[in-house]
């Protein structure tokens, strides 16, 4: 069983220390199930890592364990902030939705 609607496998990481690396990021979310890639968004001119990133599970499930179990985590001084990426500006399916929890 389970809800309708497309669960989204991805979430969205923000507030990231810049000195992590997609490989220590991979590790933190690795503690809640399989990380299917991780991917640190950077500044197309600079190279330089803007502070957040999107990291994909093998399911929905592990996702949502994630954003759970590791919203809020401190890594290196700073909390991570996780929520679903498709909750992040996306601009599209605003008006879905609708309270719960």
């Amino acid at each position: 069983g389970g809800r309708s609607g497309q669960a989204s496998r991805s979430v969205f990481v923000g507030n990231i220390p810049y000195n992590a690396t997609e490989e220590q990021l991979e590790d933190v979310f690795r503690a809640v199930g399989q990380v299917v890639s991780f991917r640190l968004v950077k500044n197309a001119d600079t190279g330089q890592p803007k502070g957040f990133g999107f990291c994909e599970f093998r399911d929905a499930q592990t996702a949502e364990s994630a954003i759970r179990n590791l919203n809020n985590t401190e890594m290196n001084g700073r909390m991570l902030r996780i929520d679903y990426a498709s909750n992040i500006g996306e601009g599209k399916d605003r008006d879905r939705g609708g309270g719960g929890g």
